[in-house]
């Protein structure tokens, strides 16, 4: 179907895998046909005919405009006995009447099948009217008893069953109708080669769109959005910027769908200058009033880490859909500004209803802060509303709670939805995350048992845990298991993990080696994992000649400057240190200053480090001062003394912040005697925080858990899970 530039656009689909990304044709648009009307033309003349009529029965001006008014006033039978005495006339009926008689459809196959003549508009009317009420099967059906019976589709028609097939996901129909237009001369029509277009890029076939297109002896508008389109909904961008960038060349202007296709485009290769001129270019054309081109703005601004920028074509959006603030919310997910997601997702629901894709956008954002209470609000709404099984919604809900550090509510959700491989993966990543290999190795082996095949998910997961847990051999087993066994080509993020795995245990040698025996270029998250296992084992050669491998591709990754840093302040390499921040500073790259969430009675608190605007600042800085003199009562060394050990103190303001310590303390004293206390930071936990935490769980007997950027921290009378193993200063 070729689609007009007005037609509103769902910018969401639920059940594509990006979450946020622009889709120009509605599965409800799909059985719509919207161009251009091509009449029935008669040699004969109605007005002589009609005055054998009486004129107190029929309308001699105009007999289509009657018979459209008697059907949008309800009377069928009335319009039936008027369209038969049109017939007797044969006065051909325009296409505004057939459609009208549409508008009841089962009222109008009643007409129709009574009708003593069928014309090509009768039946091409009546098809329609199956496809607009999203009937497309009946309407495929009775497409072809129309060709049985002689009477060829005409170009409207011939588009809609096009679309029809798209609609129903039926290539083998889709690939017939092509060959049909072929025969018959209609793959001419530039809105039949478009709706070929649209058809093979929703079924996956780029390619056979790609060859209509190419095949086409002109193009309109539409035909290049059809195409910019299908690559960015094929996942392929940069065609779908190539594509755009040769529109222009050839003296297309660009309409509002075309824009937010290539916008989408922009936006998953990271081309904020593109994205910018094509802001300003829609300014310019009035496109920007479209919302879709506004939705996705917010989309593009996000992903390429401009998140004010978003917020500013948000604020100037008159009436925001659901689809502009579900854009936002996740916008600010991505940029870290989670808190502030959850204020918009408040504020949205005074005014309009959410959609499964706002929930998921939200958990998100609850699972990154350790937002509980309201993942549990959501899930309840979802529940509340039926929305509960909705596409990613009972995956998200689990890797809400599993992140939260709730396995036992993560365990009844996993058990009362659909156990697909993401699901499985997302506990397995719950069991890496607390470092607990001999589990994740179970669990894996009760996926197996339930016949649900592994993906490259499911050992990226796999080997972490068993990296974590210093279970090698387990975990090589594993590795090479993946290609022998199942098929999968491991991919650079596998390397990396058994990098890891070997780098953790000590095996640096076997590590390297394992590098240069790589059947693929290490990328920087390999020699990264390199570093990070040189930085626990104090290897400086080794290090310095990983580090040197990442730097030569990427420049611009803030972690890797970290890690580095951390490397060298391990090793007491302070003018390393120096240099590796200035470089930083060149680079206009900046750490994100250390931040806790804890939740207390239902509402997170937010603590930046050093924050003294808290309205409990005083209280919880003196709760810490005690907790302080009580550890240096104790023969142990408190946070204040390691501020005069130099490599301590300039780890720590790198790296952790401290914030998590004002979480604690403000649970402490915001909480009763007895419970538990659960915080979510943005940043590694430094030694000196680990330990003063654990002294804390020990005098106040209190389970505390604390998940900084790694790991669990679970402590309890003293103890971490972790067993001081991967805090910032320890291997």
């Amino acid at each position: 179907m070729a689609f007009s530039a007005k037609t509103p656009r769902i910018l969401i689909n639920p059940d594509h895998r990006n979450l946020l990304h622009p889709k120009p044709y509605s599965s409800k648009s799909l059985c719509f046909s919207n161009h251009r009307k091509v009449r029935e033309i008669s040699s004969t003349k109605p007005h002589q005919q009609l005055s054998v009529l009486n004129t107190a029965s029929f309308n001699t001006q105009d007999p289509n405009s009657h018979l459209h008014l008697l059907c949008l006033h309800g009377r069928l039978q009335k319009a039936l006995s008027y369209f038969n005495s049109m017939q007797e006339l044969q006065i051909p009926l325009d296409e505004d009447a057939a459609v009208a008689m549409c508008g009841d459809l089962t009222r109008a196959r009643l007409l129709f099948d009574k009708m003593t003549r069928r014309d090509r508009i009768s039946w091409n009317a009546i098809i329609s009217g199956y496809f607009e009420n999203e009937e497309c099967l009946k309407g495929i059906r009775l497409f072809f008893t129309m060709r049985e019976r002689g009477v060829d589709p005409d170009l409207m028609t011939m588009t809609s069953v096009i679309s029809a097939c798209e609609s129903l996901g039926d290539e083998r129909l889709g690939r017939e109708m092509h060959g049909y237009v072929i025969v018959t001369g209609m793959s001419d029509d530039v809105s039949v080669s478009n709706s070929l277009i649209q058809m093979y890029s929703s079924l996956g076939h780029w390619e056979a769109a790609e060859k209509v297109f190419d095949r086409m002896e002109w193009r309109d508008v539409v035909s290049w959005t059809a195409m910019i389109s299908g690559y960015e909904n094929n996942v392929l961008p940069d065609k779908a910027v190539d594509t755009y960038r040769t529109m222009e060349m050839q003296g297309f202007v660009p309409d509002e769908i075309t824009l937010a296709s290539v916008l989408s485009a922009c936006a998953c290769l990271g081309k904020l200058d593109m994205g910018i001129k094509l802001h300003e270019l829609a300014r310019r054309a009035g496109l920007i009033s479209y919302i879709i081109v506004a939705n996705t703005l917010i989309d593009m601004y996000s992903k390429c880490k401009c998140i004010e920028k978003a917020l500013e074509v948000f604020h100037n959006i008159p009436d925001k859909d659901v689809i502009s603030w579900t854009a936002i919310i996740l916008g600010l997910r991505l940029n870290n500004r989670c808190f502030e997601a959850l204020i918009f997702f408040r504020q949205m629901k005074l005014s309009l209803k959410p959609n499964s894709v706002t929930l998921v956008s939200v958990l998100s954002a609850c699972a990154r802060i350790g937002a509980l209470m309201c993942g549990k609000e959501i899930h309840a709404y979802a529940l509340r509303t039926g929305m509960g099984l909705e596409g990613f919604l009972p995956n998200a809900l689990l890797d809400m709670y599993v992140r939260c550090g709730r396995m036992e509510p993560a365990w009844n959700q996993f058990n009362s939805q659909k156990k697909d491989v993401a699901a499985w993966n997302i506990l397995l990543t719950g069991y890496a995350q607390r470092g607990q290999g001999t589990l994740a190795v179970e669990f894996f082996n009760r996926m197996l048992e339930s016949n649900v095949y592994p993906d490259e998910i499911t050992f990226i997961t796999l080997l972490c845990a068993c990296s974590k847990s210093g279970m090698v051999t387990e975990g090589l087993k594993c590795f090479h298991s993946m290609e022998l066994e199942y098929g999968i080509t491991p991919n650079l993020k596998h390397y990396a993990c058994v990098v890891d795995l070997l780098g953790r245990a000590g095996q640096l040698e076997e590590a390297y080696e394992f590098i240069l025996e790589m059947p693929i270029k290490p990328d920087p998250a390999i020699w990264g994992a390199l570093l990070n296992a040189c930085r626990i084992h104090r290897q400086v050669d080794l290090g310095e000649f990983a580090a040197q491998h990442i730097f030569e591709s990427d420049t611009r990754s803030i972690g890797y400057y970290v890690l580095l840093c951390n490397f060298y302040a391990d090793n007491g390499k302070w003018d390393e240190v120096a240099k590796v921040r200035k470089m930083m500073k060149d680079n206009e790259l900046t750490i994100d200053p250390g931040c806790s969430w804890v939740e207390v009675k239902g509402k997170i608190h937010a603590f930046l480090s050093g924050d003294n605007f808290h309205p409990q600042i005083n209280e919880i800085k003196a709760a810490l001062e005690v907790i302080y003199e009580k550890m240096k009562l104790a023969g142990l060394d408190s946070p204040e003394c390691d501020v005069i050990n130099e490599v301590e103190a300039s780890k720590a303001e790198i790296f952790c912040g401290h914030s998590e310590r004002l979480g604690v303390a403000y649970g402490l004293i915001n909480t009763a005697p007895g419970t538990p206390i659960w915080v979510t930071k943005n940043l590694y936990m430094c030694q000196s925080c680990h330990s003063t935490i654990k002294f804390i769980s020990k005098i106040v007997r209190r389970e505390i858990s604390v998940r900084d950027t790694e790991q669990f921290h679970h402590f309890k009378d003293g103890v971490c899970s972790c067993g001081d193993v991967g805090i910032l200063g320890k291997g």
